[in-house]
């Protein structure tokens, strides 16, 4: 346990961190997940149009640094290319 007054409200703000950071990664999942969602649904615009709203949270989540810059680009290529192969919109 900590001793010192600075390391016990260094703990407490760790504690705040760490579930703000849980929460806007469980964000980041979801939005994710709505995507592979549309894609699987096999509805091209649909799947862009949620690819759109969540290409922002990805963005904001990046900048937050709760994942790495890379690792948000890398989720919104592999998402792109989903919905590019999905062929031409019906």
């Amino acid at each position: 346990m900590a001793n010192t007054a600075q390391a016990r409200k260094r703990a407490r703000q760790a504690l705040v961190a760490r579930a703000r950071n849980t929460s806007q990664h469980s964000r980041l999942r979801t939005a994710v997940k709505a995507v592979r969602k549309a894609v699987a649904a096999g509805d091209k615009a649909a799947a862009q149009k949620v690819f759109l709203e969540s290409q922002s949270i990805i963005d904001s989540i990046a900048d937050k640094n709760i994942v790495h810059k890379n690792a948000a680009a890398r989720y919104k290529s592999r998402l792109s290319a989903a919905i590019k192969a999905m062929g031409p919109a019906a």
